[in-house]
């Protein structure tokens, strides 16, 4: 039974494509019955920047949604990035119900100084990318955020970078940063986290219809 209004978005991270999601996206599927649809913007080793990226995102939806239907973004890694960014500066009037972010970067990584590129420069700690990302945190107060992160991640370091101050922060002992792409318990956060969601959504709905004035 499909108890999801909204399309959930999943969008993969650095160096990878639509593959690395789809046992996230099955689970979706199966457990809570949700609409699932993976966006993969490319090139995604760095090539172009995430607001690049973003800005891809935001015509892979368009192609594939109509212009107002409500999503939940579900980003892994810099796809958390790439979904912050649509969600803080693109959505327009795109509703975004959720935003997710599994292992993302959100204060940096110095893993980003592997490789020259011009979204590793944007993942470095202190980054004017970040920096103007991070002063927008307001914003997110509008949608149900959630951080999902591992205190194990050798990737994004150091490891408490992967959360935020605003929302709900969810703590997975997975023993590595790309185990967070198949770790059960990851996947039952991210669907508790879009049921809860949900019921918030329509519970908001249900409050303003009987708040509304009669004619």
């Amino acid at each position: 039974m499909d108890c999801m209004g909204a399309t959930t978005i999943l969008v993969p991270g650095f160096s990878d494509d639509e593959r690395c999601m789809r046992g996230l996206a099955r689970y979706l599927q199966r457990k809570i019955g949700a609409k699932t649809l993976i966006l993969s913007p490319q090139p995604s080793a760095g090539q172009v920047g995430i607001d690049v990226l973003a800005g891809m995102l935001a015509t892979q939806l368009d192609e594939c949604l109509p212009t107002n239907a409500p999503v939940h973004l579900v980003g892994f890694s810099m796809g958390g990035l790439i979904c912050r960014y649509y969600a803080q500066r693109l959505r327009a009037t795109r509703p975004v119900e959720q935003l997710v972010t599994i292992a993302t970067p959100h204060q940096g990584t110095w893993s980003a100084y592997s490789f020259a590129r011009p979204a590793c420069f944007q993942m470095r700690p202190g980054s004017q990318f970040l920096q103007e990302l991070n002063a927008d945190l307001l914003s997110l107060t509008t949608v149900q955020f959630t951080s999902i992160w591992t205190p194990f991640d050798l990737t994004v370091l150091p490891s408490t970078s992967s959360w935020l101050p605003v929302g709900q922060i969810v703590t997975i002992l997975s023993p590595f940063h790309r185990t967070m792409l198949f770790d059960p318990r990851v996947f039952a956060a991210v669907s508790a986290r879009l049921q809860s969601a949900h019921h918030e959504h329509q519970r908001t709905l249900s409050a303003s219809r009987r708040q509304a004035p009669l004619n």
